[in-house]
């Protein structure tokens, strides 16, 4: 019980449905609530299923791919950033039939990115719960995490519900408007991303214990 609520407490301020909720609505816009609702239910499930993939088997996942938190970091940053841009300046559909504009949109799913990662279960959520997995000592302990993680999904999903109610008060004028308001906020936090990457990837320690190990030998 005490791990379910610790994995509530520390994993939703950091998936923070809330500051999500702007970005899905943008991410999002031109489609019926329907679809949204389909988007939503998908991106938490793929939400899920990544943190539960990283509680089980984080570790070695990460060492076996050579991946590092500043290295995803970086590449969540680059992926946020991108979207951003498509954002403030939308793709040209010029040349499209009407057909094929409308089959493209159909096509285009955000579920799983940019919604479940890296908005979702980011690298900020997936160290935590890497953390989290090395506090379980037994399959009840794991269990104890994996429906804390569920109770924060249930939490995502209604607070992505509820955003979509925001379109019927915006309109169309103002959703547009908030799109590229947010394209900018989220190039910003993709590019915040990238920099936080680099800081950590110039502050590990293996870096710093090179440069000293240089240093000695240069001398």
């Amino acid at each position: 019980m005490e791990l379910a609520v610790a994995t509530i407490v520390a994993l939703l301020p950091i998936i923070n449905p809330f500051s999500t909720a702007p970005l899905f609505l943008a991410i999002t816009e031109g489609d019926t609530s329907a679809e949204r609702k389909d988007q939503a239910r998908k991106g938490v499930i793929y939400m899920v299923g990544i943190l539960i993939a990283f509680l089980v088997g984080g570790s070695f996942i990460m060492g076996f791919f050579g991946l590092s938190l500043p290295g995803i970091r970086i590449a969540g940053g680059i992926l946020v950033a991108g979207v951003g841009m498509r954002m403030i300046y939308p793709k040209d559909n010029a040349g499209q039939t009407p057909a094929e504009h409308q089959e493209s949109r159909h096509k285009r799913d955000v579920s799983f990115t940019p919604l479940a990662m890296p908005s979702l279960a980011g690298p900020g959520a997936i160290s935590v719960t890497i953390g989290l997995a090395s506090l379980a000592e037994n399959p009840v302990d794991f269990a104890a995490i994996i429906a804390g993680i569920l109770v924060v999904a249930a939490i995502v999903f209604v607070t992505l519900r509820l955003a979509t109610r925001m379109v019927g008060l915006l309109g169309v004028t103002g959703i547009n408007a908030m799109t590229k308001i947010m394209g900018f906020l989220i190039l910003c936090v993709g590019v915040q991303f990238v920099v936080n990457g680099i800081i950590g990837v110039a502050t590990s320690p293996e870096l710093i214990g090179g440069l000293l190990r240089a240093l000695d030998s240069a001398r």
